[in-house]
């Protein structure tokens, strides 16, 4: 049995066939998911599972060296922000690296997810809870 807190098969999965630079995105309940992009569905309800929580348990399993956001994420949903950043600086300090943080518009993003090995679309209601996490290497 995985001791990573991570016990999602299909996240688990997705993971594990990622290369360098390659991306999953986590997304709230409303963005638009692309039908080639392989959904991976957690909503139960409003907020069930957040997108932080999501977050959390993905960014331990997975190494990270770019997160891309929609620039709105920050003046429309501030509070979010401030959590992802915190976040991000964590992972930064725990593991010893830099993580490039890219902010473009909505419409790119949603974009940009068709890329994506997949989506794992959480309960949350917050506007613009929508991150493309890219692969870094373990070595």
């Amino acid at each position: 049995m995985k001791k990573t807190a991570l016990i999602h098969s299909e996240i688990s999965y997705m993971i594990s066939q990622m290369g360098h630079t390659d991306g999953i995105a986590i997304a709230d309940s409303g963005l638009p998911i692309p039908k080639e992009v392989k959904r991976i569905d957690l909503a139960l309800k409003k907020g069930i599972p957040s997108f932080m929580d999501t977050l959390d348990t993905i960014l331990e399993e997975l190494k990270v060296e770019e997160v891309v956001i929609a620039q709105e994420m920050e003046t429309v949903s501030p509070v979010l922000y401030e959590k992802f950043m915190r976040k991000i600086y964590e992972v930064e300090e725990n593991e010893n690296i830099k993580i490039k943080i890219t902010k473009v518009d909505h419409e790119t993003f949603k974009n940009m997810t068709k890329e994506s090995k997949g989506i794992v679309r959480t309960g949350e209601h917050t506007p613009y809870a929508n991150v493309i996490l890219k692969s870094g290497v373990v070595f």
